[in-house]
């Protein structure tokens, strides 16, 4: 939920300071004797009592025959209590005890709502964005290349360092970035095939949403020519095509010229790559007209080869293979999917791509909803190479990392940042993207990413961090362009490592002068704790990057403080100050620094949560680990919804409850995450009331 609309129920909710009495958490009537009494006492003037509501949500008319449709309404009021959003700080503090009480009932209320309603938000039909496509149609055919090059991938993997089957990561890495150009877009690809435009990421989200996934006439006309220009390509050949001889190779002429035991061969050939290709054994009807497809064409003279070409384009450009849905619920609330669906929200969530033969068999056999047999495929998936797709396309996505392309500090103020024709940060991306592929693969504690032990780190990065060095790898080239050593190094000063205090991060939400503290700590709220701030009103003037000379001699904390006076901001910049100020130490590039260029002192101190005080960045940390359970639940809420391709909703809260509880006794170590969005109600469900045409 948003920071603005936390903000109006807080102020829904505030002064609720009226004593109870401890209440037994399994009261039927608690809502009637502690809720709704302290919501018409303190909120009703500003949310329902009056004619026009002030604010944006009419609170007296939550009671409990409308406890269903007010589901959304339930979890925003438990998330501005449980995230001490409330009171304002201009008015009396919230007591803890009645705090308590309001969120344990209110959560009972949902959680028993929820199962009442019985139904989940509808995973929308979408086709599958660029990337997937490339590695569903190389997985297909087995290709020995890539189909397109992909910029969307930022971490380039060198000398096959990524290893997830031994379960440890290795000291030494070569990668390249992104931004690299001319060394990382040459890969091995099939000659003339042009790449459709890359998806956009949803706000706050990703980009396997339905709502930009969508599938126009111009972008199907695209994706017939575009399986077109793959089957046609010069190096759709042997050579790169795995396939090639148990499905493209010419049968012998006994074989050609007898259309019954040349329809056997089709067959035998087309069953199990339809089937692969749309995710389920092929229906008998669809099998028959590709397989009398193929036999027209061969027996008007055209070549075995180039009708197998033809229904391969078909294959890959027909909406079975494109697109992404389960199929419909007889009454529209939650079914179980079956095993096939199971099969290809597994593939899609790990591998970016089509179940594979293993998955698709274990499918076949009615066994994969078995949660020991999901539990040892998810352990399979991991420990293969193809799990490089799920670190190539969720970490930077979910750290929003792409930002970092177009951040471009002043070359003048910032002269180190740049070298040759190229910026650090192509080295400062990779560190954070890094630190997730060791946590993921050695199955490391998600508090890693919040305060690692250790980072990896290439000459160049290590020497733009300045005070913060780790002081390694001083005998390598520090500039080089091409591909990149970053190696393995413990973390001895706790002001740097991890996904926060990264120069990644500092220079991406940073001006081309100055530190952002605002735009920090809107990424701190949506990536860390996923309660990504509405943006701000649209007339509210940014905050110039040079200061006016009546402000040179203010700090940014000072500045910023005499240009957010107006009420409908104060309760957002309540919530997001301190997450931004804490990270103030760190400049436009992420170098460490005590004062400003005016000589005063930088002023980061604030409290996490109105509870937990901080006076330094490392502080900052130990709060946040203190509240590890709360990040933890932030991250698996954005795992849940890139497994799920949806935004999450309310009745999906209890879900992320009970995989915080299961993983917290481990220390939520990542893969038991993994597996536990895998195995959750929600993964394994569908609440879809429509059918997909074909």
């Amino acid at each position: 939920m948003s920071w603005v609309s936390n903000a109006v129920l807080a102020s829904s909710v505030a002064c609720l300071g009226i004593i109870v009495s401890p209440t037994n958490a399994e009261d039927p009537d608690a809502f009637s004797k502690i809720i709704q009494p302290a919501i018409k006492k303190h909120c009703a003037s500003c949310h329902g009592a009056k004619t026009e509501i002030e604010g944006d949500a009419n609170l007296m008319s939550l009671k409990p025959a409308n406890f269903e449709e007010r589901v959304e309404l339930i979890r925003s009021l438990i998330d501005v209590l449980e995230l001490e959003e409330m009171p304002p700080q201009d008015e009396p503090p919230l007591q803890p005890e009645l705090r308590r009480q309001l969120v344990t009932q209110l959560r009972m209320i949902l959680q028993k709502t929820v199962a009442k309603k019985s139904s989940f938000a509808q995973a929308p039909i979408r086709r599958m964005n660029r990337f997937q496509y490339n590695n569903a149609v190389v997985d297909l055919l087995e290709l020995k290349c890539i189909v397109f090059t992909l910029p969307e991938r930022m971490m380039r993997d060198h000398k096959r360092y990524f290893k997830p089957e031994t379960g440890k990561m290795a000291d030494v890495v070569t990668v390249g970035s992104r931004p690299l150009g001319k060394s990382q877009m040459i890969e091995t690809r099939l000659a003339g095939v042009a790449a459709f435009p890359q998806d956009l990421r949803a706000e706050h989200g990703f980009d396997n949403r339905g709502d930009h996934l969508s599938l126009s006439p111009l972008l199907m006309e695209s994706f017939l020519e575009l399986g077109q220009s793959i089957t046609q390509s010069p190096d759709f050949s042997p050579r790169y095509v795995g396939i090639w001889k148990r499905f493209f190779a010419e049968p012998n002429q006994e074989i050609l010229t007898n259309d019954t035991k040349l329809k056997h061969e089709l067959t035998s050939r087309l069953r199990p790559f339809l089937s692969k290709a749309f995710r389920r054994p092929v229906e008998a009807s669809v099998l028959n007209r590709y397989t009398s497809f193929a036999l027209k064409g061969i027996n008007a003279g055209d070549t075995f080869l180039d009708v197998m070409r033809s229904i391969t384009a078909a294959t890959i450009a027909s909406p079975k293979f494109l697109y992404l849905y389960d199929k419909s619920t007889k009454s529209g609330k939650a079914e179980p999917i079956d095993d096939f669906e199971l099969a290809s929200r597994l593939s899609f969530f790990l591998w970016g791509s089509i179940p594979d033969e293993t998955l698709l068999e274990v499918a076949t056999s009615g066994k994969l909803r078995q949660p020991e047999t999901l539990a040892q495929q998810v352990d399979r998936m991991l420990k293969d190479q193809k799990l490089k797709r799920f670190c190539d396309s969720f970490p930077s996505q979910w750290l929003q990392l792409e930002r970092i392309i177009s951040a471009v500090p002043d070359p003048k103020k910032f002269p180190k940042f740049y070298f040759l024709k190229y910026r650090n940060s192509m080295h400062m991306m990779l560190e954070p993207l890094l630190l997730f592929e060791t946590v993921l693969i050695e199955n490391q504690p998600i508090t890693q990413l919040i305060d690692p032990d250790f980072t990896y780190r290439s000459k160049r990065l290590d020497d733009a961090y300045g005070d913060l060095s780790a002081r390694a790898n001083k005998n390598q080239n520090g500039g080089a362009v091409g591909v990149l050593s970053f190696h393995r190094v413990p973390v001895a000063d706790r002001r740097t490592g991890g996904v926060i205090t990264n120069a990644a991060v500092m220079t991406m939400t940073s001006g081309p002068e100055r530190s952002k503290p605002i735009t920090r700590g809107a990424w701190v709220a949506g990536v860390i704790f996923n309660d990504p701030p509405e943006p701000p009103p649209a007339d509210v003037p940014e905050l110039n990057e040079k200061p006016p000379q009546e402000e040179a001699n203010l700090t940014l904390r000072e500045r910023l403080n005499m240009h957010r006076e107006r009420a409908d901001c104060r309760g957002c910049h309540e919530q997001i100050d301190p997450l931004g100020f804490a990270l103030e130490n760190y400049d436009a590039i992420g170098k460490w620094r005590d004062r400003y260029e005016n000589g005063r002192k930088v002023d980061m101190a604030g409290s996490l949560f109105r509870k937990h005080e901080f006076s330094s960045v490392t502080e900052f940390k130990d709060a946040i680990l203190k509240e590890k359970d709360r990040f933890a639940r932030g991250f698996a809420g954005h795992l849940l919804s890139f497994a799920l391709a949806r935004d999450l909703a309310a009745a999906d809260q209890p879900t992320l409850d009970n995989i915080i509880k299961t993983t917290s006794a481990g220390g939520h170590r990542m893969q038991s995450l993994i597996k536990q969005i895998v195995l959750s109600e929600p993964f394994l469900s569908k609440s879809n009331s429509t059918t997909p045409s074909d």
